[in-house]
């Protein structure tokens, strides 16, 4: 099955402010947590999910971005 099989309606769908706003408090939270644990994100990780809330991309859009994004790093690896 190809990637563009696996989209459902939701893919696409923008965020409204309300959900942006409960995002950012969660990822903030989080960012709490893993900086507790010693595992802070890196700039470029902040970027990345600023860029998400810019363009709303709904949580399946985002979930396939950072998959794609893993695979693309663990290829590049393995050359």
């Amino acid at each position: 099955m190809q990637e563009e099989d696996k989209k459902t309606a939701e893919f696409d769908r923008l965020l409204t402010d309300e959900e942006l706003v409960l995002i950012r408090q969660r990822r903030r939270e989080g960012m709490n947590l893993q900086a507790i644990e010693g595992n802070p994100l890196d700039a470029d990780d902040i970027a990345m999910f600023e860029m998400f809330d810019k363009n709303r991309w709904s949580h399946e859009k985002r979930r396939a971005y950072i998959i794609e994004q893993a695979k693309l790093a663990r290829d590049a690896q393995k050359k």
